[in-house]
């Protein structure tokens, strides 16, 4: 059986943070030292755990791309897996600069790379014709990657409702998009190594890209 990755997006440390408590308003005077303080140690512990689960995501595709002999699975598994890397690294900078200068960095880019995931889905598929389906080990790390995927859209949209600098939230915002387009890929890939052949019968009159 396929080894599940531990790796969550706990959902008790996203919101409670940005909350106000009733009838104190005085006491968090948003221009206030204190107040910026409070602000910033929440900002950075959010991106501490999106650092730790990209990082866990990261492991997790690229020891699912070592175990699985499906080529169209660890296609997606290798190249989800370089996705994450990169918001890693592009977190971890930001974590770091902001640390530092207590702001939104300038010097860090705003932007990472889109995802190409469903287009390398659709290549590896084409290649692949009807089959082979995926097994035991292959659909359950699916269905993990999926979970993940889903948390970490959420989790993203919710760091880019919390916060108003327009950067962070143009941020945040692409990577819950990359996220959700990983969802949707990862839904597709599992639907596919299910049923090959039903999947084909499916899509063979509009195409590989539904189109």
């Amino acid at each position: 059986m396929t080894k599940r990755c531990s790796c969550t997006r706990p959902t008790s440390t996203r919101t409670s943070g940005m909350k106000r408590k009733a009838g104190n308003s005085s006491a968090h005077d948003p221009d206030s030292p204190t107040e910026r303080r409070r602000e910033m140690k929440e900002r950075l512990n959010a991106l501490e755990v999106a650092l730790n689960n990209e990082l866990q995501e990261h492991r997790f595709y690229l020891e699912h791309a070592r175990k699985t002999d499906n080529p169209v699975g660890r296609a997606m598994f290798e190249q989800i897996a370089a996705e994450e890397m990169e918001h890693y690294a592009r977190l971890r900078e930001l974590h770091g600069k902001w640390l530092k200068e207590e702001k939104w960095p300038e010097t860090v880019p705003l932007k990472v790379r889109n995802t190409v995931v469903k287009d390398v889905l659709a290549k590896m598929i084409r290649e692949a014709g009807q089959g082979p389906a995926g097994d035991k080990g292959d659909l359950e790390a699916l269905e993990t990657a999926i979970e993940f995927e889903a948390n970490g859209a959420l989790y993203y949209a919710r760091l880019r409702d919390q916060v108003a600098d327009s950067h962070e939230k143009a941020f945040f915002n692409l990577l819950a998009d990359i996220e959700h387009e990983h969802f949707v890929s990862l839904k597709d890939t599992m639907e596919y190594l299910t049923d090959p052949v039903g999947w084909f019968r499916i899509r063979e009159k509009g195409g590989l890209d539904g189109g």
